[in-house]
C-alpha cells in the first residue's frame, strides 16, 4: 500500500492546481535542504542562520512536508523578535490542518523580505514522488540541496543518536546481528540509500536547481564547502556568519557508540551495493567510498557493462524475430 500525505483540493476555476506558483520575491521558500540526516545539515543551518543575506526560520527542522509539523522537538525554537513569533504561530495553524497546504506553507516565509530563506529538514530525503512533484511544481524556482555521507558512517551516527536520545532501545553494539537488525528499522533504512534519494529528487528538480554536497568535504575543507553552498543558494560567501567560523560544528563532538572492526565490516557488506551505486551515480567524494571497505568499483562497472551488453543483445535478438 502506498502512503501519501493528503493535499487540499482546489475549486476548479479553469486552472490546474500546479499553475498556482510562487515566483522570485514572493512569500515562499527559496530552497530546501532535504538531508541527509547526520550528514551536516545542522552545520548548514548554523552557517546560514546568522548570515546577513539569509533569514532562517526560528527552528531548524520544520518537518511540515513529512509530518505536518507534529514531530517532537529536542531544542527550543529561537524567539528574538515578532517575526519569529508570527512564524511559530503560522506553523501551529498549519499543524492543525489534516492536509498539506502549500500556499500557506509558502506564506510562512514572508518574513524573509528580500533575504534568502529555506527549510532544512533531513526527513524530506524520504518523501515520496507525489509530494516531491507537487512541491516542485508549486515552487518552480525552488533550489534543493542534499548532503551525502558514506552510508556506513551515516547509519552508525544515526544509531548512536537514536540510543543517546532514547529513540532506539540500547543494544549490544558489538553484536553484528543486533546491529543489522537495527539497520533494518524503517526509520534508518529509508535514509540510508543516498543514491535513491538523489535519483528521486532529480526526477522533478531542474538540474540547475539541484546540488549534492558531501560530508567528506565538511570534514576536510569546511570553508570551501560553505563557499559553494552560499554561492549556490544566492548568498555572498565573503560575508561572515557573525562570529561563527566555517569549522565550527556543534554536533561534531557528540558521543557515538564504539564501532568495532567486525561490525564495520558487516555493515559494509550490508551496504555494498549502495556504496557502489553512490560511487557511480553521485561521483565526487562518493567515488572513494567502496574502496574504504575493500570493494572494487571496477568490478561494479564491469557488471553494469555486462547488463548493458545483455540489453543490447536482447534488443538485437528481438529485431531478428
Amino acid at each position: 500500500m502506498r502512503l501519501a500525505w493528503p493535499f487540499k483540493s482546489r475549486i476548479d476555476n479553469g486552472h490546474s492546481e500546479e499553475e498556482h506558483h510562487c515566483s522570485t520575491g514572493d512569500a515562499c521558500p527559496d530552497f530546501l535542504c532535504v538531508g541527509a540526516q547526520k550528514a551536516g545539515t545542522s552545520w548548514v543551518y548554523q552557517q546560514l542562520e546568522p548570515h546577513p543575506d539569509f533569514w532562517m526560520p526560528p527552528v531548524k527542522e520544520l518537518h511540515y512536508l513529512d509530518t505536518l509539523n507534529r514531530a517532537k522537538r529536542f531544542h527550543p525554537p529561537r524567539s528574538r523578535d515578532r517575526c519569529d513569533v508570527c512564524f511559530l504561530e503560522g506553523m501551529k495553524d498549519l499543524s492543525d490542518q489534516s492536509y498539506i497546504d502549500l500556499e500557506n506553507y509558502g506564506q510562512l516565509f514572508r518574513h524573509k523580505g528580500e533575504l534568502v530563506s529555506g527549510d532544512i529538514s533531513p526527513a524530506y530525503s524520504a518523501l515520496n514522488d507525489e509530494i516531491i512533484e507537487r512541491v516542485v511544481n508549486h515552487f518552480p524556482n525552488l533550489k534543493v540541496i542534499f548532503l551525502a555521507r558514506d552510508p556506513v558512517e551515516r547509519a552508525w551516527s544515526q544509531l548512536s543518536m537514536g540510543v543517546r536520545l532514547g529513540m532506539i532501545s540500547r543494544f549490544d553494539a558489538t553484536d553484528a546481528d543486533e546491529v543489522i537488525r537495527n539497520l533494518l528499522n524503517p526509520g534508518v533504512l529509508a535514509r540510508s540509500h543516498p543514491s535513491k534519494t538523489v535519483a528521486r529528487w532529480k526526477r522533478y528538480v531542474r538540474p540547475e536547481h539541484f546540488r549534492v554536497y558531501f560530508f567528506d568535504d565538511l570534514e576536510k575543507n569546511p570553508a570551501e564547502l560553505r563557499r559553494k553552498i552560499l554561492h549556490f543558494l544566492g548568498g555572498d560567501p565573503n560575508k561572515p556568519s557573525g562570529h561563527l567560523k566555517p569549522e565550527d560544528n556543534n554536533d561534531a563532538g557528540r558521543e557515538k557508540l564504539r564501532l568495532t572492526t567486525k561490525v564495520r565490516a558487516r555493515m559494509a557488506q550490508f551496504f555494498e551495493q549502495e556504496l557502489k551505486a553512490c560511487a557511480s551515480q553521485l561521483g565526487g567524494a562518493a567515488k572513494n567510498w567502496p574502496t574504504r571497505y575493500g570493494f572494487s568499483v571496477v568490478c561494479f562497472f564491469w557488471q553494469l557493462a555486462d547488463y548493458f551488453d545483455l540489453f543490447v543483445w536482447l534488443d538485437l535478438d528481438c529485431m531478428t524475430l
